[in-house]
């Protein structure tokens, strides 16, 4: 009867621990990125195991329930909408990888920013988002150094579509050219024809203020531009601007009427950048966007791929750290064996609150029944004392 009393103790201990796990989840069920710890129970034997009742004993071996090992559910949370450049959730089985000097957590989502260091951290922490270097190795991030996109002078302006054989005249106004030191400039571009020359266009380039940069002969052959005029140099000595206009590539001369559609398809350079945004592309990319719309590629996010994800221990946060001694892999977004990054989204947690409270019933139940062993023990053992005292 002292056994039961023992074998009921091991039942109210283990389904208090277990309330515990439950009450955790439940608990946690608002909170980001947080994983379920699964709830089981195991029973202990001893020695004798394989005996039955005997007369005076039990020989059954039988000590009671125990707690399992506590497992994590890894199962996808629902990944919510939240507009910031920097909140990352993970769609698929991979972790972000964050570095603090020698120590390494991952986790599954995070809100993140760039701190007055220069590296991208998660908020609240001084853990550092890390991205693979040219090894394969995650490394931390600063991106001081890209604060600002240097200019880059113009040096050619490519046109494309069609310039009307039957008009006369057509421009192209407010074309910017930018010089070594992002100057911004504007040229226009003016077409004529003599209605007695068919194909022969006089190009004329002015600047914003009406100066003439210079003027050069273009010149079509059954409507494609001439080999020897396909590419016009103009000069601006003032601005030590040297532009090259390309007319080589999807430039014609066919009859529309007065109506012509040529344009200036691209034009190179720009002026002086800084950050507008820094944000994670779809190829998983850190990525940079400048004021003058240039965009500059940082490296790609390492993700964490673990052979044996239990071995993760969860730690506040929603973070983890792996003691383990199986294979850990960093790999690319692009890796199908960790998904895709969602930027602009974070994880919810992935409590299923109508499972909790089953398990909250069947603890309850549990406890209920271990404390009812216990009490009838001890009423036994009253009855044996009442009748040895009788006696």
């Amino acid at each position: 009867m002292f056994g039961a009393i023992y074998i009921g103790l091991s039942g109210l201990a283990a389904y208090t621990k277990g309330l515990q796990v439950v009450s955790n989840n439940i608990s946690n069920m608002n909170t980001l990125g947080y994983k379920t710890s699964d709830v089981s129970f195991g029973d202990l034997y001893g020695p004798g195991s394989a005996g039955g009742l005997s007369f005076g004993s039990y020989s059954g071996g039988g000590q009671g329930v125990s707690l399992n090992d506590i497992s994590i559910n890894f199962n996808q949370g629902e990944l919510r909408q939240t507009g910031r450049d920097l909140d990352l959730s993970i769609d698929g089985n991979g972790f972000l990888t964050l570095l603090d000097g020698n120590d390494t957590y991952y986790t599954r989502t995070g809100s993140f920013s760039v701190g007055d260091d220069g590296y991208i951290v998660l908020n609240g922490t001084n853990y550092r988002l890390a991205v693979l270097d040219a090894n394969g190795r995650p490394v931390a991030l600063n991106i001081d150094s890209k604060r600002t996109d240097s200019p880059q002078k113009t040096d050619r302006v490519t046109f494309a579509d069609n310039l009307s054989s039957s008009a006369t005249t057509f421009d192209i106004p407010d074309i910017k050219v930018y010089d070594a030191d992002g100057g911004e400039h504007k040229w226009s571009v003016n077409f004529t024809r003599p209605e007695t020359s068919a194909g022969t266009w006089t190009v004329k380039v002015t600047d914003e203020t009406g100066t003439e940069i210079g003027s050069k002969t273009l010149q079509f052959t059954g409507g494609a531009v001439d080999p020897a005029s396909q590419e016009l140099l103009f000069e601006d000595s003032t601005h030590g601007l040297s532009v090259t206009l390309d007319f080589s590539a999807n430039v014609t001369s066919f009859s529309s009427g007065t109506v012509s559609s040529l344009r200036a398809a691209d034009v190179t350079g720009h002026a002086t950048g800084s950050i507008s945004t820094v944000k994670v592309n779809d190829q998983g990319q850190l990525e940079i966007t400048y004021t003058n719309d240039e965009k500059a590629q940082l490296g790609s996010v390492a993700l964490a791929d673990f052979r044996d994800p239990q071995a993760l221990e969860q730690r506040s946060k929603a973070l983890f750290v792996y003691s383990g001694f199986g294979e850990l892999q960093y790999l690319a977004a692009t890796d199908t064996r960790v998904g895709t990054i969602s930027g602009g989204k974070l994880e919810a947690s992935n409590v299923d609150l109508g499972a909790e409270f089953g398990d909250l019933i069947l603890i309850q139940r549990g406890f209920q029944a271990s404390s009812q062993v216990i009490s009838v023990s001890n009423d036994m053992i009253q009855q044996l004392f009442g009748i040895r005292g009788q006696g």
